[in-house]
């Protein structure tokens, strides 16, 4: 399916769309885990702009747990938390999954269910790969994959509005989970999901601002103008009309026609012949 089709689809379906990022330890081996610990979730619905919130923080406040002792009880927060979130995907189980870059057991959709099964030993609930649709590769497959410097997310959100007040870096939030400042993190998770939403909508509208400009984007939006849609129209039939002239042209001159034709055409002639007899 072209970039184009991709996002008709999701177009088609924003009251089922909704895009997703998440938060974690470090992406290396410098955890307690083989894997790293999801510490936040943020889920926005496209269609009504509302942020749907999963975070071991607030988990922690519901069950009353100290923001000191979080840390103490990581295994069961996260769990709940991560509980909570599948059984937001089975609820919305017909919905499209709008992301940025979650493809794979590193990063991404299987990365939760992963951590889901390690701390509940329970499998979660799947979001077909049909319906996940990852926001950056749609850009890319449209602008071209050097339409922006590296990194790409930062250089996107410079040119495109630039970074929210509560935006962190990999990095920086990476140091934010070693601090435990748990509502730092889902900030800047959220702030991540709004800005996915932009760029969603100026995608749609191919106003997206990148460093290179794509020619073959810019000729098919050329072709996609009305004026030039009408322009190429006329021209077809233009072209079928001189065809069909052209047809018909050959089709007179034939010296191989019909009995009927020849027929009409000699009494044309023998009554032009009268005539002429007739006058002299």
């Amino acid at each position: 399916m072209s970039a184009k089709d991709k996002l008709k689809t999701l177009k088609e379906n924003e009251q089922s769309l909704f895009i997703v990022h998440y938060s974690c330890q470090n992406l290396n081996d410098n955890n307690e885990n083989y894997s790293p610990r999801i510490t936040s979730i943020a889920v926005l619905h496209v269609g009504s702009s509302t942020m749907h919130s999963f975070s071991i923080h607030l988990i922690a406040e519901i069950k009353e747990i100290a923001r000191d002792s979080i840390h103490e009880r990581y295994d069961e927060l996260e769990c709940e938390m991560l509980k909570q979130f599948f059984d937001f995907v089975a609820e919305n189980d017909n919905a499209f999954w709008l992301h940025w870059n979650m493809t794979n057991i590193n990063f991404g959709f299987e990365a939760l269910a992963h951590r889901y099964k390690v701390l509940s030993k329970c499998e979660a609930k799947r979001i077909p790969d049909s319906k996940k649709y990852n926001l950056s590769a749609l850009i890319l497959s449209v602008y071209g994959k050097n339409c922006v410097e590296h990194p790409r997310m930062q250089s996107f959100m410079r040119l495109n509005g630039g970074e929210h007040r509560d935006y962190l870096s990999g990095k920086d939030e990476v140091d934010a989970f070693a601090d435990k400042e748990y509502v730092k993190l889902h900030k800047s998770t959220m702030s991540k999901v709004y800005w996915f939403q932009r760029m969603y909508f100026l995608l749609q509208q191919n106003k997206v601002n990148v460093h290179n400009k794509n020619w073959n984007n810019k000729v098919n939006l050329f072709l996609e103008r009305p004026i030039v849609k009408i322009l190429g129209f006329v021209a077809v039939l233009f072209t079928v009309f001189q065809l069909i002239q052209f047809g018909w042209v050959r089709y007179s001159s034939e010296p191989n026609k019909p009995a009927a034709v020849i027929k009409e055409q000699s009494n044309h002639a023998n009554s032009a012949d009268a005539k002429s007899r007739a006058a002299d």
